[in-house]
């Protein structure tokens, strides 16, 4: 737990790589529901938003 929290605070790939996919898997998540509308609404931007922040990552240090 803790190498994950220090590789946050200095930069490292594969913690916000970890992020990133949790991001990416929650909008799909989200987007498979059927029960809420704002959450479905939201889906897309969530999916787009850790694809975004996984591209920008995986260019980090390892």
């Amino acid at each position: 737990m803790m190498n994950f929290i220090s590789g946050l605070v200095r930069l490292r790939r594969g913690s916000w790589e970890m992020v990133a996919t949790i991001l990416i898997a929650a909008g799909v998540i989200m987007l498979m529901q059927p029960f809420v509308l704002t959450v479905f609404s939201y889906s897309f931007l969530v999916t787009l938003i850790g694809t975004v922040m996984f591209i920008i990552v995986s260019h980090f240090p390892e």
